[in-house]
């Protein structure tokens, strides 16, 4: 969990890592809402009993990524004469592209199926990651073109989660533990038709588990068959005028968060972060980490209260050194980048003395 936390450094610019630590200690706050896991009491719930459940993962991806984007655009709008539109003519890659994104595919496939295997974690961890680290062991010219339309910060995120989609079903049919929310209805659905997962499925329910990973294979062959005649009439959506974007965005985001939780209180704690978020935007604040350190945050306390708990106090990190180990990664993955900006920095120098 600490080194998931550690990832943050990717998604800092250089000179905002102790911004992306920050939101990265904002998330692990806002996980600790409503009851937790040792006591079973509430906790920072103000005394709102809606909230005694915990904050909405839905309702603050959208307030951290929906709507600012909606708000961003309100009140930053282009200027007169800007960003002309273009008729969207081809889509198809180039030979060049489906070269440049073949290694991206093949190790973001292998690292979203592991993410995906570690049971909680699921796909939206997956493609956080995913992009983290293309992000990082790209080379400076092309990690400027991350988030400005680099098809391998493209590629990446959407090879993990797809990767992560098909790995957390690996813990669901082995063990009986579900590894994201889709797995974790699929676990509900099996077990109201009096079949459990776990150890025993493939001897006893042999049907049943090659269905699920048949089923895989035609979906994905469904899904290939549906998106490319589909890709051109869905791309159309970029053409239309924000005028009309921004109500429809606005609209089903609201919605979104309403309707998941079926409780209007989802709605103020909606528009009470997609104002705070769109204020950390203007400010340059990343985002990504507040999000990754809110679903992680439980994860992390949990294990942390169990391992104190089977060592009787932080023994766990010196008596195991698998722990020291993954902590000293944990720590070097988020000094990383200032020691690469430093060294930049020294570089820039010598060579403004050297001219």
């Amino acid at each position: 969990m600490v080194v998931g936390l550690s990832a943050i450094a990717a998604f800092a610019g250089t000179g905002q890592v102790a911004k992306a630590l920050l939101m990265t200690v904002v998330g692990l706050m806002l996980a600790t809402v409503g009851e937790g896991t040792m006591f079973s009491l509430p906790r920072f719930t103000m005394g709102i009993m809606d909230l005694q459940s915990g904050l909405s993962f839905v309702t603050l991806a959208m307030a951290m990524f929906a709507l600012p984007e909606a708000l961003f655009l309100v009140l930053n709008p282009p200027k007169p004469g800007a960003g002309k539109r273009e008729d969207i003519k081809e889509l198809r890659i180039t030979r060049q592209e489906a070269k440049s994104i073949a290694p991206v595919i093949g190790r973001q496939s292998i690292q979203g199926f592991f993410i995906g295997v570690l049971p909680g974690a699921g796909a939206t961890i997956a493609s956080f990651l995913g992009y983290a680290v293309e992000r990082n062991i790209a080379s400076k010219d092309e990690q400027k073109e991350f988030g400005k339309g680099s098809i391998k910060g493209l590629a990446a995120p959407e090879t993990a989660n797809n990767a992560a989609c098909t790995g957390s079903f690996v813990p669901l049919l082995t063990l009986g533990i579900p590894g994201s929310g889709t797995t974790a209805i699929l676990l509900g659905a099996l077990i109201a038709l009096n079949v459990t997962p776990g150890p025993r499925l493939m001897v006893d329910e042999p049907q049943i588990f090659w269905a699920v990973i048949i089923s895989m294979y035609i979906g994905n062959i469904v899904l290939l068959v549906l998106n490319l005649p589909l890709i051109p009439y869905i791309a159309k959506i970029l053409t239309i005028p924000r005028n009309f974007l921004i109500p429809y965005i606005l609209f089903f985001t609201l919605m979104g968060a309403y309707i998941g939780q079926n409780n209007a209180t989802e709605l103020l704690i909606l528009i009470g972060f997609g104002v705070c978020a769109t204020a950390l935007k203007f400010a340059d604040y990343p985002l990504a980490p507040l999000l990754i350190g809110f679903i992680l945050g439980p994860m992390l306390e949990d294990n942390f209260a169990r391992s104190m708990q089977l060592y009787d106090g932080v023994a766990f990190i010196t008596e195991r050194p698998m722990t020291m180990v993954l902590l000293c990664i944990a720590v070097l993955l988020i000094l990383l980048p200032s020691i690469r900006a430093k060294q930049a920095k020294i570089k820039a120098r010598g060579i403004a003395d050297g001219d």
